[in-house]
């Protein structure tokens, strides 16, 4: 799939109205739904807890909050992209402080570009998540398996007095005999003989 066809869903923190109209229309025009707005840190955790979102934005400081912690927090959550946007004076400060957990900042005031710009790079970070997170799942399955063929191997070992090389070789050719995985044959030799 095509990164432009792809839909991002969004969350904005932010408890300016201009900023948050201006978001919403930029975040609807491209290929974010849904837009979820709050106006503050509090509001914000709860719409977390409620669904993940595959993007944030935290324009702070907050009512309640900086949002530097909330932010920092869903920089260490798999599978988001967090935007926060800081005061001038304040960026090199808060970048010391968030970088180092995948936060991505810019200091305002912002154009409009530079916010599109800034879409551009969350939506390209997220593909990026979310092409590790297929790999990482790719890796457990295959430790499952071999998990799996593993406690096999010892069933055989124990119970039918093979060694190591022998039930190894025995699961590999049942499982190209029949043309099925190992781990099937695994499973059938672990229901044989717990």
């Amino acid at each position: 799939m095509d990164l432009k066809e792809r839909t991002y869903s969004a969350l904005v923190v932010s408890a300016a109205e201009k900023l948050n109209t201006a978001l919403s229309e930029l975040l609807e025009g491209s290929h974010c739904r849904p837009v979820k707005t709050v106006s503050n840190i509090s509001a914000a955790k709860r719409c977390w807890s409620d669904r993940s979102y595959d993007l944030v934005i935290i324009n702070s400081p907050l009512p309640d909050d900086p949002g530097i912690r909330f932010a920092i927090d869903l920089g260490n959550t798999k599978g988001v992209v967090v935007l926060l946007l800081v005061r001038n004076e304040l960026y090199d400060e808060v970048f010391d402080k968030v970088s180092e957990h995948g936060v991505f900042m810019l200091s305002k005031p912002l154009s409009r570009q530079v916010i599109e710009i800034a879409l551009d790079w969350m939506e390209s970070a997220r593909e990026r998540l979310r092409r590790l997170e297929k790999k990482t799942l790719s890796v457990e399955e295959k430790m499952e398996e071999i998990r799996i063929v593993n406690r096999a191997k010892w069933l055989l070992i124990s119970e039918l007095k093979m060694d190591e090389p022998q039930a190894h070789r025995y699961i590999e050719k049942q499982a190209m005999d029949r043309c099925i995985s190992r781990k099937e044959i695994a499973e059938e030799i672990i229901r044989t003989y717990s």
